[in-house]
């Protein structure tokens, strides 16, 4: 007796079809799995036979052989549960085996018969469309984030009785509906904060409106207490809203870590992360024997902050310096090697010196010039040339603090961003990229153009400020952000003065 089902799995960020063999033959009773199993799906065997026996049904007495084709890739986690017990009922004639073909199915069996949630259906549903495969048997917990991607008839199940009634009587059950609303909350996304909660600081507000509208990575420097942090924890909310590609690629991200909730079929807000300072090389950038996507990952297409720069280790930092170049890290192990996307704004803040007031008109500071200088070297120089803006946050004035008026809201700001991000959208069409800190050196030869008077502004730039190349690229491009907002088709001067001064705090802090 052989019975075949279509099931998945995920590689990375994409999902690869997985044909689970099932033989059933005389001899003693044996249930073997092979296909490179890892433990998680050898363990299955025992959540297979307790599920059946318990859901009324019958688990033959003989020799159980399963096979996880292609057999070359190594196979984990327990989302074969499902597919290996429904083959078991194929091959022994509890179910309807023509229904088999053109269905995948996916899913984790408790021994009552239960179907728990497996990780990565998102991805799982696009290969199923991509493949033109009829339905996806998925469980219910799962059932939004497979039914948003449409073209795909997503059945949900919660039992494995409900499984084989489903296979024997397949018009007793309707496939889920997608609700419109999961997208209308990509238009309109609803934060817990805004900028209107923060009092003074424009020059700071300027620059952070600037690297939301380019997509440009920035480090605030200043005393504690100036705001630093309320100032990064506002930036997703004067980002543009997520264009469904964007959301889409978002999502499949958290749907391989597991992180969706169950009532969530796309992550409709740019995400914020923001992990401690004792995290590891591979909590940031992803790892781990068989690789899974990090904290640069999941800040895709949203905001990464890092908080207390300094204090994050040395060797931690700099392996943000490929994902900050490239926009993607790529991690290599024995077993694998898989690329994650990591497109970010990266928004770091630290203090001056360990003490904070370093440079404070307030409050003297307490450290000695050598404590001073092994702070600010635990940042290293090639990492501060990726960051676009430097900006100094000062301590708040006393007229400011006591101010009981609103500063401009979130909203405002959004529509200035949204605009220049539309410009620049409409610019890189068909590029592959979306904002002007992506630029490569052949577009902004295309796209910066230079009169005589910005060429002899940049020379000075660049002989009292030791620039180097990609600080000049940088200077280049926020130029070109800077332009956009003001809504100007040409660099002028003015976008270029403006853009030195967010690259020579460096210089004043690190000589």
């Amino acid at each position: 007796m052989l019975a075949q089902v279509n099931s998945s799995a995920v590689l990375g960020i994409d999902a690869y079809i997985v044909e689970v063999e099932v033989d059933i033959s005389g001899g003693l009773p044996r249930f073997d799995i092979v296909g490179l199993p890892d433990t998680a799906v050898q363990e299955s065997r025992e959540r297979v036979r307790s599920a059946v026996k318990n859901s009324g049904l019958e688990f033959p007495v003989k020799q159980i052989t399963i096979n996880l084709a292609p057999a070359d890739v190594r196979k984990e986690g327990p989302a074969f549960d499902l597919p290996i017990a429904v083959g078991i009922l194929a091959a022994t004639g509890q179910v309807d085996p023509e229904v088999l073909e053109s269905t995948i199915v996916v899913g984790e069996l408790s021994l009552d018969g239960g179907v728990r949630p497996v990780s990565g259906v998102l991805s799982i549903a696009l290969k199923a469309k991509y493949l033109k495969m009829r339905r996806m048997i998925v469980p219910a917990h799962n059932v939004k984030e497979a039914a948003i991607v449409g073209g795909v008839e997503v059945y949900p199940v919660t039992t494995l009785t409900e499984v084989v009634q489903f296979f024997n009587e397949p018009e007793s059950m309707l496939p889920a509906v997608i609700d419109s609303r999961d997208f209308a909350a990509l238009e309109e996304p609803v934060y817990d904060v805004d900028f209107s909660d923060v009092k003074g600081q424009e020059h700071v507000k300027r620059a952070l409106e600037i690297a939301a509208a380019g997509g440009h990575n920035v480090v605030m420097i200043g005393p504690p207490g100036s705001g630093k942090t309320m100032l990064a924890r506002r930036i997703p909310t004067i980002l543009p809203p997520l264009t469904l590609d964007e959301a889409l690629e978002t999502t499949k991200l958290y749907s391989v870590c597991g992180l969706l909730g169950s009532n969530e079929a796309l992550v409709t807000k740019r995400a914020f992360r923001s992990p401690h300072h004792t995290i590891s090389n591979a909590g940031l950038t992803g790892g781990g024997s068989y690789p899974r996507p990090g904290e640069v990952s999941l800040a895709h297409h949203g905001v990464l902050f890092l908080d207390e720069l300094p204090e994050f280790r040395r060797d931690v930092l700099e392996v943000l310096r490929q994902p900050l170049e490239d926009g993607k890290v790529t991690i290599a192990r024995a077993q694998a090697s898989l690329t994650y996307p990591a497109r970010f704004v990266m928004i770091a803040a630290m203090n001056s010196c360990p003490c904070g007031f370093y440079g404070d008109s307030s409050k003297p500071c307490t450290c000695t010039p050598q404590m001073v200088q092994r702070y600010l070297q635990r940042v290293s120089g090639p990492l501060l040339d990726r960051i676009d803006i430097h900006i100094e946050v000062s301590r708040l004035k006393q007229d400011e603090l006591l101010s009981q008026g609103n500063g401009e809201p979130s909203n405002a700001i959004r529509q200035r961003v949204a605009t220049a991000r539309q410009l620049q959208v409409t610019r890189f069409a068909g590029t592959g990229i979306y904002c002007n800190a992506h630029m490569s050196s052949r577009q902004l030869k295309q796209y910066c153009h230079m009169s005589d008077d910005i060429k002899n502004l940049l020379r000075s730039a660049i002989t009292q400020l030791n620039l180097s190349a990609r600080a000049y690229d940088r200077i280049l491009k926020l130029a070109r952000t800077i332009a956009d907002l003001g809504g100007s088709e040409d660099i002028q001067v003015a976008h270029i003065a403006e853009a030195i001064q967010y690259r020579s705090l460096d210089r004043k802090f690190w000589g």
